[in-house]
């Protein structure tokens, strides 16, 4: 069964733990480092899709060799400030990718195996955008 702990460490900073094997720096505020809690809901929403996303490509024997997924959110004005709505942009390159084939892979992620998506989806509408670069396109935008 999965775990996590945060620890208060000064002001408005925070470091959460998985189990106590990986760690990642919290902030209550703009003047603290580290990811608001909220911010993180967003990254570990895109980031369980892109698992999902790369594991179903390669299983299609499309494999990809980039992949980002861009969040963009909206919230409601007063609080608790849930977000109301979540848009993932992916965009991806790889040898013989097909809008389909990408289409599929978000969507089974988004519909049947993403954790974060299912516990989110009762209370913010999600709505997924592709983008497929060409190679080129893909080296010029490396990190």
């Amino acid at each position: 069964m999965p775990t996590a702990t945060v620890r208060w460490v000064t002001q408005q900073q925070f470091v959460g733990m998985d189990g106590g094997r990986h760690a990642v720096v919290l902030s209550g505020d703009d003047k603290a480092q580290g990811m608001r809690p909220s911010e993180l809901l967003l990254t570990a929403l895109a980031g369980c899709s892109a698992v999902d996303v790369v594991a179903i490509m390669k299983k299609k024997r499309k494999p990809l060799c980039f992949l980002e997924v861009a969040v963009d959110a909206q919230r409601d004005p007063d609080p608790p400030w849930p977000y109301r709505r979540i848009h993932l942009t992916y965009t991806v390159a790889g040898p013989n990718l097909t809008q389909k084939a990408v289409e599929q892979a978000v969507s089974l992620s988004m519909e049947k195996y993403c954790s974060v998506a299912a516990t989110v989806r009762g209370v913010a509408d999600i709505t997924t955008a592709i983008e497929i670069l060409a190679e080129a396109d893909h080296d010029a935008r490396a990190i």
